[in-house]
């Protein structure tokens, strides 16, 4: 079965990549950069070709869905890159165009605070989409940059999913009727989402997810099963957020990039403040054959287990990240 997941930000390694193939795993969206700047991100894509180069046994980079595709019939796993802010293009437009020419695929226009695209999350005024925003999405669209506002304000993501002419996604989050963490989103955002003809990746990160590391594989699939009534079959997908082997350094850049002196504890929860007790169904990526079973005790059919686990997320890249004409 195609299987995409869309959203991991691992500590790389062999290992993983291993785990990866062992667990059925078809393509990754892998986060490239969450504060870095634009030359600190040509590092990591530098980091990346030599993984590549590396263990070219078991991966290799995707630069449109056909990718994906090609390493199925190769026995590889597609990796395809996001940034998770828009900290790579800093202030300049013509960075967008470039970024997507050496393969970064997606791009969340903020992480959690303001930047000069949107509001974040946790952002107490949500202004909406900037006047770079507005040019960035314009942008985006012509390249074939997919929009992701998985760390967005409320009204941030519906300013981004009127403006763009491309479908908006969320790569990895959960609905607050499961779960009211600031992350996850609102009925409204859900269903304006669907309608873009875009995506909702359902995140296992415990802190998004109803009791947390308790949550159960059956807890998860009756909120995949809501959300499908919500939104539709063809509008979902995985994005698990999975964080595996990263050290508490890796959480501390992730939350206080280089704006905060003080620990960022996002809801105002200390208990969040390093990483969460993993859920025992979904471990690392030899579990995916978990979360399809339980797709099938909650009653999802075959072709619609198929749509969530993989072909959704690559109708998303085929119909987003191809440069208009």
């Amino acid at each position: 079965m195609l299987t995409i997941d869309g959203l991991q930000y691992s500590n790389w390694s062999r290992e993983i990549f291993e785990q990866m193939r062992a667990g059925g795993v078809s393509a990754v969206h892998a986060t490239l950069v969450y504060h870095e700047n634009t030359r600190e991100t040509l590092s990591r894509f530098g980091d990346w070709n030599r993984r590549f180069e590396q263990h070219s046994d078991l991966i290799m980079p995707v630069y449109e869905a056909e990718d994906i595709q090609l390493a199925q019939e190769a026995g590889r796993i597609g990796i395809f890159f996001g940034a998770q802010n828009c900290s790579p293009i800093e202030d300049d437009i013509d960075m967008i165009e470039v970024m997507r020419r050496l393969g970064l695929m997606i791009m969340q226009l903020t992480y959690n605070n303001q930047s000069l695209l949107a509001a974040g999350c946790y952002e107490a005024e949500d202004s909406g989409v900037s006047r770079f925003g507005r040019q960035a999405i314009a942008e985006m669209n012509r390249v074939g940059m997919i929009i992701d506002m998985s760390h967005s304000s409320e009204r941030s993501t519906l300013d981004a999913i009127e403006l763009s002419s491309r479908p908006v996604i969320i790569s990895h989050a959960n609905p607050t009727f499961f779960h009211p963490a600031k992350r996850n989103k609102s009925n409204t955002v859900l269903k304006a989402i669907a309608q873009s003809e875009g995506l909702l990746g359902f995140s296992v990160y415990p802190f998004h997810l109803k009791d947390g590391p308790d949550c159960t594989l059956e807890s998860f699939c009756n909120m995949v099963a809501d959300t499908a009534d919500l939104m539709g079959i063809d509008h979902i997908g995985i994005g698990t957020d999975l964080c595996q082997g990263q050290p508490q350094s890796v959480l501390d850049w992730m939350r206080n990039g280089r704006w905060s002196k003080e620990m960022d504890f996002g809801e105002g929860n200390k208990a969040n403040a390093g990483w969460p007790r993993p859920l025992s169904w979904f471990k690392d990526n030899r579990d995916f054959p978990a979360i399809i079973e339980g797709l099938r005790q909650k009653g999802f059919n075959e072709a619609e287990i198929e749509k969530i686990m993989g072909l959704n997320w690559l109708n998303q890249l085929k119909i987003g990240t191809k440069p208009l004409q």
